[in-house]
């Protein structure tokens, strides 16, 4: 009696048993990942022959290939003597998710009188009040323009569950690179209505003549970009800019009445801005925004 009689006579469970080792033998041939034996997938790993995924594996704003325009306002937090508010824009180019280039401009107005913090009022009172002839004047350095171009790191993309009514998108980025300052070298000196009276709460005033200096600085910095949209975000940066100029000058003398010889010293403007992002081209459309 051939193969087919006898698979004919059998009960449908007892045919299954019978394919049952077949089928397994069959599996075990065939090529691909879905059968594979867990000890060769062992060895795939230990290889380096498996993908590494991402952490975050559907991302709701890509960054790759874009070009992002951000014009920001800010301020400058550690000068103690003047405000110093700062204006301008950054412009990059998104050469992969990670990795861009940028170059920003930077523009801080003159402030003038209003400008002068209470600590310089304070100082120069002091100084007049000690000696009426005094010659001390509170230097008053403030950005006037820099343009930077930097190279950003974004190596951390990540989500926040908003009280559970929806979901924002941010990356962290770092930044490195050089730049050139112009700064104003301003004074304040004894306010001539202070002296006459006229005016007791403001000891101090700008000076006529200040100057500017042109220094090469070093850019280190880092922000955050929180994706509002797939084409636009608000961006918060912080950084630094350090240069190296002449320590200031407070009108001493030496012995002789001679200005004061000045030595070489490094100065950091800590700059913070905020501002909003906008990336062109038009990224495709996404079909979830998690």
């Amino acid at each position: 009696m051939n193969m087919l009689a006898r698979l004919k006579r059998r009960s449908p469970l007892t045919l299954l048993t019978s394919l049952a080792p077949m089928l397994g033998l069959a599996a075990a041939l065939l090529p691909g990942k879905a059968f594979a034996h867990p000890a060769t997938q062992a060895l795939d790993e230990l290889q380096g022959k498996k993908a590494q995924l991402s952490v975050i594996q559907n991302k709701f704003f890509v960054k790759q290939n874009r070009f992002e325009i951000a014009p920001m306002i800010g301020y400058v937090p550690n000068n103690s003597f003047v405000s110093s508010p700062v204006g301008g824009a950054f412009l990059a180019y998104h050469f992969s998710e990670t990795f861009a280039a940028e170059g920003s401009i930077l523009y801080g107005p003159n402030t003038g009188d209003a400008g002068i913090k209470n600590l310089t009022q304070t100082l120069v009172g002091i100084a007049y009040e000690g000696d009426n002839q005094t010659t001390f004047k509170q230097p008053l350095d403030r950005i006037q323009l820099g343009a930077v171009f930097d190279a950003r790191l974004a190596p951390v993309y990540g989500k926040i569950n908003l009280l559970g009514e929806g979901v924002l998108n941010f990356d962290f980025y770092g930044t490195a690179g050089l730049g050139l300052l112009l700064i104003t070298k301003d004074y304040a000196i004894v306010n001539p209505e202070y002296i006459n009276g006229n005016d007791p709460s403001h000891p101090a005033t700008s000076a006529v003549d200040p100057t500017t200096a042109a220094n090469v600085a070093i850019n280190l910095g880092v922000g955050f970009d929180f994706f509002l949209t797939q084409g636009i975000a608000l961006k918060i940066d912080a950084r630094s800019l350090l240069y190296v100029a002449k320590e200031p000058d407070y009108g001493n003398k030496d012995a002789q009445g001679q200005a004061v010889e000045l030595n070489s010293r490094l100065y950091n403007s800590f700059i913070t801005t905020a501002g909003v992002s906008i990336f062109v081209p038009k990224m495709k459309p996404r079909l979830s925004n998690f």
